[in-house]
C-alpha cells in the first residue's frame, strides 16, 4: 500500500518504517498518525513480518514530534487508538522494535523511540522532552517510559529542566543501546534487526512479553508465577519452533524457524 507520510520497505523479515515529513522534521499530524496506525497493524498481522526499523526521513530529524503548527493553524487532530504514531499505546506488540534515531528526537519525537524496544542514534542525534516549553506535556508515555527506562532522578532531571541530551549522554543515560556515524546508522540497525532474526521469533515475542508484562506485577514471584499464562508465552510452547530448536542443536545444525 502507498502511504502519503511514511515509508514502508520489507527486506525478508524485516520491515523498515520511515517517517516521511521531512520537511517540517518529520514532525507528525492526525493523517500521519493514522497511516502509521495502519502500517503497525499490518506489520503486527504479517507472520513474515518479525522485526521492524523505525527511522526518519532526511538526515536533521527521526521527528520533532507534534507538529504545532498544524495544531495552531487549527488542523484536524487526532489519533487512532494506538496513539501517537500509531505506536505509543500500542501495549500487545510482542514483535521487536527499533529505533534508529537519525536526528533531532523531540517531544513525540522521543517518545516514538521510548516506544521501541531498542534505540540505536546517529552521533548527530539529540533527544528531549521539550513539551513544557509550550504549555505541554509529554503524556504520550514520555512521562512514563523514561522513568521506567532510566531511573526516576535521571528521568526527572531532562523532564523537569526539558533539557536537550546528546546521543552520547543517552548512551551514558542508559536509553541509547549504540552510537554510530550518521552513515552507518541504518546499516548499524540492520545488523541489529538480522541478528534478532536468528533467534526463535517465538522466543523473542514471548521474552519481551514476560519482560514488559512482568514489570506491571506486584512482585518478583507474581511474575513468575504469572508468566506461563501470557498470550506470547502460550505460543511458544504450542508452537512448531519449540520442537525445532532442540532438535536443530541436537542435530548440529541451524533451525529452521517458521515463526509459528
Amino acid at each position: 500500500m502507498a502511504y502519503e507520510f511514511v515509508k514502508v520497505e520489507r527486506e525478508g523479515p524485516i520491515t523498515v518504517v520511515t517517517l516521511n515529513r521531512p520537511e517540517v522534521m518529520n514532525a507528525l499530524h492526525s493523517p500521519a498518525h493514522f497511516e502509521l496506525g495502519e502500517v503497525f497493524d499490518a506489520f503486527a498481522a504479517d507472520p513474515e513480518q518479525w522485526v521492524a526499523i523505525v527511522t526518519g526521513a532526511g538526515e536533521r530529524a527521526f521527528s520533532a514530534g507534534n507538529d504545532l503548527k498544524h495544531q495552531a493553524g487549527g488542523g484536524k487532530m487526532g489519533n487512532p487508538p494506538s496513539g501517537f504514531a500509531g505506536l505509543t499505546t500500542r501495549f500487545d506488540l510482542t514483535k521487536p522494535l527499533i529505533a534508529a534515531v537519525n536526528g533531532v528526537a523531540m517531544g513525540g519525537g522521543f517518545e516514538i523511540a521510548l516506544a521501541c524496544d531498542i534505540i540505536l542514534a546517529s552521533e548527530t542525534a539529540v533527544f528531549a522532552l521539550p513539551e513544557p516549553r509550550v504549555g505541554l506535556a509529554a503524556l504520550a508515555g514520555g512521562l512514563h517510559r523514561l522513568p521506567r527506562a532510566i531511573g526516576i532522578k535521571r528521568a526527572m532531571s531532562m523532564i523537569l529542566t526539558a533539557r536537550r541530551v546528546s546521543a552520547a549522554e543517552g548512551k551514558e543515560l542508559g536509553f541509547v543501546a549504540e552510537v554510530t556515524a550518521p552513515g552507518d546508522l541504518m546499516a548499524t540497525a540492520r545488523t541489529w534487526a538480522k541478528g534478532i532474526c536468528e533467534l526463535g521469533p517465538m522466543s523473542i515475542r514471548a521474552s519481551k512479553e514476560a519482560v514488559y508484562r512482568g514489570l506491571d506485577e506486584p512482585s518478583l514471584e507474581a511474575a513468575m508465577k504469572g508468566q506461563n499464562q501470557y498470550p506470547a508465552i502460550a505460543a511458544l510452547y504450542r508452537s512448531e519452533d519449540f520442537v525445532e530448536g532442540p532438535l536443530a542443536f541436537s542435530q548440529k545444525r541451524a533451525p529452521a524457524w517458521k515463526g509459528r
